[in-house]
């Protein structure tokens, strides 16, 4: 076993982590230091009922938004918008109603148009299911597999956690759709859309705008969170991470967590290695991998919060050592279970 794995805590059950919103220019919500990089504990977790903070705006470069949705745990993405005063395009939605319009209310409030454009990272529902909010005045535009994704998923989240008040969701999936790489205008701004291969999902973007060397990452990237590959690839996310330090980024917005910088990469690429380590141990061993879990130390992984994913993570592991192609679906039933009783038998909670 490498480094990472030479001191800490067996995997334990995970709680809310504390916000942490990013500091910098046109920051709108409390003042904080970033904490760069996946293997960064979130800070101090408050009690289970402590009330998850509002979604603020960050303003990147001129035109350029994020929309950091704190605590950044399960079901609390971030999304984002880009303008030029005459257009408007947004970068994934929310996970509600409340918040996706919340979204849009913030868009207007910052002076920029209606948007004519939004952009799905991916197809989990935290991302998506707020396109009905914007569209169809809006276009959604997504990968190929993206949009075949979410109709196959239908209301995925209320399958999850029922008991959530999502409001009205009309699923709307993306109606332009592209396979490797596409390009958007928004006016003289230029946002590439580019597909790594199977990560995260079979169908992720990243959303990079070169000359101001903003990305938005999507779930490709977590930061102080656990990284989730369970309907995806292992190796592919390895290979996304080396996509995104290809374009030389100086500004990153995660898919969760608060706005980082590259430095974030180095976490995410530790973390996926010491999965893949994990897997191949614990598979030459017999062990489950539950079983293999239940017995790891993960060292400098060990303050990450939703340490659950851990097992999901496992099974798609598992089952790429066995030769599986990236993306082939695994059961949701065995992940989300496992994920449970690595949980201390507490379901994961959403936190929207």
């Amino acid at each position: 076993m490498d480094d990472t794995t030479a001191h800490g805590k067996t995997a334990r059950n995970s709680t809310a982590p504390s916000a942490t919103p990013a500091t910098g220019p046109g920051a709108t919500g409390p003042d904080t230091t970033e904490t760069p990089g996946v293997g960064s504990p979130a800070g101090p977790q408050p009690a289970a009922e402590a009330p998850v903070p509002e979604p603020y705006l960050t303003e990147l470069a001129a035109g350029v938004h994020a929309f950091i949705q704190p605590d950044g745990g399960w079901c609390l993405n971030n999304a984002g918008f880009v303008t030029d005063g005459d257009a408007t395009l947004v970068v994934d939605t929310a996970a509600t109603e409340r918040r996706a319009r919340l979204l849009r209310q913030r868009i207007a409030e910052s002076g920029a148009p209606a948007p004519r454009t939004v952009v799905n990272t991916h197809h989990h529902g935290d991302h998506t299911y707020g396109n009905g909010v914007f569209a169809p005045e809006a276009t959604v535009i997504g990968h190929a597999s993206c949009r075949r994704e979410l109709l196959a998923a239908g209301h995925q989240l209320h399958a999850v956690w029922p008991e959530v008040a999502y409001g009205d969701i009309r699923l709307t999936p993306p109606e332009v759709t592209y396979t490797d790489e596409l390009t958007v205008h928004v006016g003289d701004i230029e946002v590439r859309l580019i597909h790594p291969g199977v990560a995260h999902t079979t169908g992720d973007t990243i959303v990079w705008l070169p000359r101001e060397r903003i990305v938005f990452a999507g779930d490709l990237v977590f930061h102080g969170g656990t990284p989730f590959v369970f309907m995806g690839s292992l190796s592919g996310s390895l290979r996304a991470v080396q996509t995104l330090r290809a374009l030389d980024a100086v500004t990153v917005v995660p898919g969760h967590g608060p706005v980082t910088g590259p430095e974030v990469y180095d976490g995410i690429e530790r973390y996926l290695r010491f999965v893949g380590q994990l897997a191949e141990e614990g598979r030459a061993a017999g062990r489950t991998p539950l079983e293999t879990a239940q017995g790891a130390d993960l060292g400098p992984f060990a303050e990450l919060p939703e340490s659950e994913r851990l097992v999901a993570n496992l099974h798609r592991a598992y089952v790429e050592l066995a030769g599986a192609a990236p993306g082939v679906p695994l059961d949701p039933i065995a992940g989300f279970g496992d994920m449970t009783v690595l949980n201390g038998g507490v379901p994961m909670a959403c936190h929207a």
